[in-house]
C-alpha cells in the first residue's frame, strides 16, 4: 500500500495499528505527502516506513511527479488519508479500482470540504463516514462501506468531527482488509462484498 497524506495522519496511524494488530494483511511501502511539515510523516518515520515529499508549484507538475512516484512504488492499493488534493485523471486511469478514500459524511450527502459543518448547517440527525473507490469526480466513486454517526443536539464541528473520526478509523481498516482478501468487486456504481473464501481443512 501507498498512503497519501497532507495533515495529522490519524487515519494513517489507524492503518499502521491495524497492520500491527493483524487486522490488515498487508504492508505500507511508502507514505507520500504534498506538505513537508505534515505530522503524518513523523508517524510514518516512527513506524519505519519510507516517506516521500513532493512539492511542486504548478498542479500539472505535481500530478506528473506524483504519478511517477506511484509508478515507481507500484502499490497494489493507494489510500488517501487526509490528502487534500484531487488526483489527476492520468493517476486514476493508471490504478483503476486500486485507489480508496475515506470521507466524513454519508455520501452522496455533503461531498467536498467541511462535510461536518455542512451536516450541522443542514440540520441532519445522522451523518457518518464513507469509504469509496476514487474516480474522476469529487467524492463520487463507488461506495465500499459506510457507518452512521448520530448528530447530537449539543454538537459543534469539533465534537462531531471527533466522533466521526473514531468511526473512520475502524471502517477504513475493515475496507482495506476486504480489499486485501480479494473480497471487493466493482459492478458499475456498486461494490459487491464477496463472502470469505472457505477455509481448507487439513487432512491428517
Amino acid at each position: 500500500m501507498a498512503v497519501l497524506v497532507s495533515g495529522r495522519g490519524s487515519n494513517l496511524q489507524a492503518i499502521i495499528d491495524g497492520i500491527e494488530a493483524g487486522k490488515i494483511n498487508g504492508e505500507i511501502v511508502a507514505v507520500i505527502s504534498d506538505k513537508k511539515r505534515a505530522y503524518a510523516l513523523k508517524r510514518a518515520e516512527g513506524a519505519g516506513i519510507q516517506t516521500i515529499v513532493i512539492e511542486e508549484d504548478s498542479r500539472e507538475a505535481f500530478q506528473r511527479a506524483l504519478l511517477d512516484c506511484l509508478s515507481a512504488v507500484d502499490p497494489d492499493l493507494i489510500l488517501l488519508a487526509g490528502f487534500m488534493r484531487l488526483l489527476s485523471p492520468a493517476i486514476i486511469q493508471s490504478f483503476p479500482g486500486r485507489i480508496m478514500n475515506i470521507h466524513p459524511s454519508l455520501l452522496p450527502s455533503f461531498p467536498g470540504v467541511q462535510a461536518q459543518r455542512q451536516a450541522l448547517e443542514y440540520g441532519v440527525k445522522v451523518t457518518g463516514c464513507t469509504v469509496h473507490f476514487v474516480d474522476e469526480g469529487m467524492d463520487t466513486g463507488p461506495i465500499i462501506l459506510q457507518e452512521a454517526v448520530p448528530v447530537l443536539e449539543e454538537d459543534d464541528v469539533d465534537s462531531l468531527s471527533a466522533r466521526i473520526l473514531e468511526v473512520e478509523h475502524r471502517t477504513y481498516v475493515k475496507a482495506i482488509q476486504l480489499f486485501a482478501q480479494g473480497r471487493l468487486e466493482i459492478e458499475g456504481r456498486r461494490v459487491r462484498i464477496l463472502p470469505p473464501a472457505p477455509v481448507k481443512e487439513e487432512i491428517v
